[in-house]
Formats: structure tokens, C-alpha cells, sequence
């Protein structure tokens, strides 16, 4: 029998501002003369949701800001009432669901240690047994008597994590929260979760928008779209389509981010433009993974340039450099007279996995080497495979190891 069972459930929301008193005036009007009133749009958060979750599953629930998430999550935690359906949950929950959410912040730490576990029915010797425990985990030892509403919110997220993941709940329910702690405390979370679903063999829930740890952590994730369910299955299948959605939504917002690009330049030289062929010598945006392709980045030069050095790298359209190609001593004892230049890298097999990824470039030159142009976030580009699915790479990461396998048997043992 599953432990969580969610049918046809929806949530909704009536939209629009608070109604004036001279709305509020009308409409009684329009009652009374048996008009029908001005209503308010409604919005559905949550549209006819169905799935079960068994004992011991670890569940991500991913999708865009707005898909439904932490809706949902706040239905299975009963926190929420569905507008139709019904949330069937058998067996205790310990929510994480926002900054502060079931911590009081009139009382202390310790007291809302001890009020979380009564609200989970747990003795309060039990509580006691395991208060060392919760305070060492939270690293609020120092704080530990002071009331929460002097926490900060990282603080107040040690302490609601702590408590969640020290009781002896059969569900844990966490939202985005860790986001909010330090990376040290994020880290330690994370092997709190696994030590969780690996050796006690809890039910866990988690929403975050690091799909790489989801990936990680969960062997079955949910992907929502405005209010609906849009994948329900393992998790790099599903993460694969959430990559492929965020592939399209970035390549379209490429002109955005590259006004917002970092950009360092002297009158001595200028961009013109970047073109990327594929190994037709075709000009694209779009490439497919390990084909052989070629940058041309097109100069003007004002004036006249000793000992240029020519630097092209790719980065994440989160700014995590990937990879960098310099030209070094080649044009060394060079001097670059004022015209236009094309400078071309060729890249055989491109290497980077599916994905949206952007350029960055650089020059210096001068006898006394320095730098006279850098920008990042150039030039937008995408790859694909040849089955234009992302999950289909088989492969976690940006880069495939194309490694060789082998298997040789030493020994045999009777």
C-alpha cells in the first residue's frame, strides 16, 4: 500500500486585487437586483494531480518558478486544504517546506526542539534522548536558548533541518530551504539525507532547482508544468527533459544575458562578430555533440598590435568555465597593423555533452604582455545529439571520457 496517495488533486486561487468599497458596494447591489456579480479570475495551481509514492521512495519534484511545486508539497504536508481531490498520507510527516515554517519565533530554539516533536507525537524522553544530537547537527549550540525571532534566516533553517531529519518521522518533506544555508552546512545536509534514505530507509521528498544533486540523490523525480504533472520516472529520463526545456527557454533569452555580460576593452581593438560552423562549414547556432566545428572571431584592430595573444573559452550560461584554448608564443613576434582579422579555432570531436552553452574571448598583447579586450557570454550556441534528447547522452557531467573497459578475472575462489 503506498504511504503518500495524491487523487485528481487540484488547487485554486482567485486572482486580482483586494475589492474596493465601491466594488464591494455593486456587487451587493447586483446581488440583491439578482445580477450576477463581478468574479475574480481563478488560478489554478494545481490541476487534477495523480500519483502514489511507496515506502522508502526518494522522490525529486522539480519544474519552472510558478510549475506547482511547493503547492504540492504543502497539500502532503497538510498544511494546505485542496479546493477538489484529496491527499491520502499514512504515516507521520516532518515538513521542511519554507524559511521559519513550523518553528515558532516567540520561542527558543531548544523549546521549539521540544515543540516539533510533540506536534509529531514523539515522548518528550525521546525528545530529550536526542537533544545533543539536534542542537550538534544545527551548530547552534551558542544560540540555542535564544529566541528564534534573532535568528537569521540561515540560522532558522539549521535549526528547522535539524529537528526534521532528527525525529523519527516516516516522511521528510524539504523545499528549496537549503539553498539558504552555507555551503559547508549544505554539504552536511546532503549526506544527512543519504545516511536517511540509505540506512533507515526513509521517504523523502525534495524540491530544489540543483537538478544535478536531485539527479543524484533521487531514482525517480516528478516534473511539473503550470500546475499539471508533465513527466513522472526515473530521474535522469526526467531531468533530461527538464534540461531540454531550460535549453530552449535560455537560447531565447541569449541577447538578455549577453547585455548583461562582463565586457573589458580598449580603443585598441574590437570585436566584430563570432560565427560557428559545423563540419559542413555551415553557419549555426546549433551543433551535434563530438562533430568536428570551428570558431571564426572576427576583429578590427585600431592600432598596431605587438605580440598578440589570442584566448577563446566556453562557459555554462551559469558562468562555470569549461574549457579554454590560448594561441601562447604563436603569433609572438608578430605586430597586427590596423585592418579586420579573423582568427579561427578548429575543434575536432566536439567534446561538451547536450546543452546551451556561451564563449568568452580575450586578447593581450604589447612587449610587456597585457590585456586589451575581454568579454564574456559572447556568443550563445547549443548541442544536441543525433536524437535531439538530452537524456540520451547517457552521461552526467559536461564532458564524455570516451574511457575503454576491460574486465580481467585474477582469481577464482572455491
Amino acid at each position: 500500500m503506498p504511504i503518500i496517495e495524491v487523487n485528481h488533486l487540484t488547487k485554486e486561487y482567485q486572482l486580482g486585487h483586494i475589492t474596493s468599497l465601491k466594488e464591494n458596494v455593486l456587487n451587493t447591489f447586483r446581488r440583491l437586483g439578482g445580477k450576477p456579480t463581478q468574479q475574480r479570475e481563478n488560478f489554478k495551481a494545481l490541476d487534477d494531480i495523480n500519483f502514489t509514492i511507496e515506502q522508502g521512495e526518494v522522490v525529486g519534484i522539480i519544474g519552472h518558478n510558478g510549475a506547482g511545486k511547493s503547492t504540492l508539497l504543502k497539500h502532503l504536508a497538510n498544511i494546505s486544504k485542496p479546493t477538489k481531490g484529496e491527499v491520502i498520507v499514512r504515516g507521520s510527516i516532518a515538513p521542511l517546506i519554507e524559511v521559519g515554517a513550523g518553528v515558532n519565533p516567540e520561542l527558543t530554539g531548544r523549546e521549539n526542539i521540544f515543540l516539533n516533536g510533540a506536534i509529531l507525537g514523539i515522548p518528550k524522553k525521546i525528545i530529550q534522548q536526542k537533544l545533543d544530537e539536534i542542537i550538534d547537527f544545527s551548530e547552534l549550540e551558542q544560540f540555542i536558548d535564544t529566541p528564534v525571532k534573532r535568528y537569521s534566516s540561515g540560522m532558522t533553517v539549521k535549526l528547522g533541518f535539524s529537528i526534521a531529519t532528527s525525529l523519527d518521522a516516516d516522511i521528510l518533506i524539504i523545499d528549496e530551504v537549503l539553498a539558504v544555508g552555507d555551503l559547508a552546512f549544505q554539504r552536511k545536509c546532503f549526506d544527512k539525507m543519504e545516511d536517511m534514505i540509505i540506512r533507515q530507509g526513509k521517504t523523502v521528498l525534495l524540491v530544489s532547482h540543483n537538478i544535478r544533486q536531485i539527479e543524484r540523490i533521487c531514482k525517480r523525480v516528478i516534473l511539473m508544468d503550470h500546475g499539471k504533472i508533465y513527466a513522472d520516472g526515473a530521474s535522469a529520463e526526467t531531468c533530461g527533459l527538464f534540461y531540454a526545456q531550460n535549453d530552449e527557454i535560455i537560447k531565447k533569452q541569449s541577447e538578455i544575458l549577453h547585455s548583461n555580460a562582463r565586457k573589458e576593452k580598449s580603443n585598441d581593438i574590437d570585436l566584430l562578430s563570432i560565427e560557428l560552423l559545423n563540419e559542413n562549414s555551415d553557419i549555426t547556432e546549433l551543433i551535434t555533440y563530438n562533430e568536428n566545428v570551428t570558431f571564426k572571431i572576427n576583429y578590427k584592430v585600431n592600432t598596431p598590435l605587438e605580440n598578440p595573444i589570442f584566448g577563446f573559452g566556453i562557459h555554462t550560461t551559469d558562468f562555470l568555465y569549461l574549457a579554454t584554448e590560448i594561441t601562447d608564443n604563436q603569433f609572438k613576434d608578430q605586430t597586427l597593423l590596423p585592418g579586420e582579422y579573423t582568427v579561427t579555432v578548429n575543434i575536432p570531436s566536439f567534446p561538451l555533452l547536450p546543452g546551451v552553452y556561451s564563449t568568452r574571448i580575450g586578447v593581450d598583447a604589447g612587449k610587456v604582455t597585457h590585456n586589451i579586450l575581454y568579454e564574456e557570454n559572447v556568443f550563445h550556441f547549443q548541442v544536441k545529439n543525433i536524437t535531439n534528447e538530452r537524456s540520451l547522452s547517457l552521461c552526467e557531467g559536461f564532458i564524455h571520457l570516451k574511457g575503454s573497459w576491460t574486465l580481467n578475472r585474477n582469481s577464482i575462489f572455491q
